[in-house]
């Protein structure tokens, strides 16, 4: 139901969560902070200068947009999310956190694999200005980022 991936789609985070690096996935495996038989949570390839690094969190299955996200499945990326923004404000000291989620390219979607961000927002942080301004960080960055949380959810 309203989806709009073309039927050549290769769904470039359903390759990454598989374990595959190749052109077509911007995403590493060493961004790989959380994986259960559901849900991966992963820091994301472009930034937004003063919350780089933020996690995005997926669910392992192939879902194009929250059209046609299981409930079962949505309710257990909820839960991940909520560890995120704890952890992002344990290990970032985030001052608040924002979740954006978009379906369809008319609201900004352009990976057809349901994903929610989760940035971490800190005071002074001018995310409304730079969200859209947004840049690639490149994997010897977001490892970092990766790491601290990955520690965080195996303590």
């Amino acid at each position: 139901m309203y989806n709009h991936a073309p039927d050549d789609y290769v769904c470039p985070i359903c390759l990454a969560i598989r374990g595959k690096e190749t052109e077509q996935t911007m995403i590493k495996q060493d961004d790989i902070f959380y994986k259960d038989n559901f849900v991966v949570g992963f820091i994301g390839s472009k930034a937004v200068k003063g919350n780089e690094g933020h996690p995005l969190i997926v669910p392992f299955g192939h879902y194009e947009n929250i059209y046609d996200l299981p409930e079962d499945v949505a309710a257990r990326i909820i839960e991940v999310v909520i560890k995120t923004a704890k952890a992002l404000k344990e290990v970032r000291k985030a001052d608040g956190v924002n979740l954006i989620q978009n379906n369809e390219p008319t609201a900004g979607q352009h990976a057809f694999h349901f994903h929610l961000h989760v940035f971490p927002r800190f005071v002074g942080d001018d995310f409304e200005k730079e969200l859209w301004r947004g840049k690639k960080i490149n994997p010897e960055e977001r490892v970092k980022f990766a790491k601290d949380l990955r520690e965080w959810f195996t303590k």
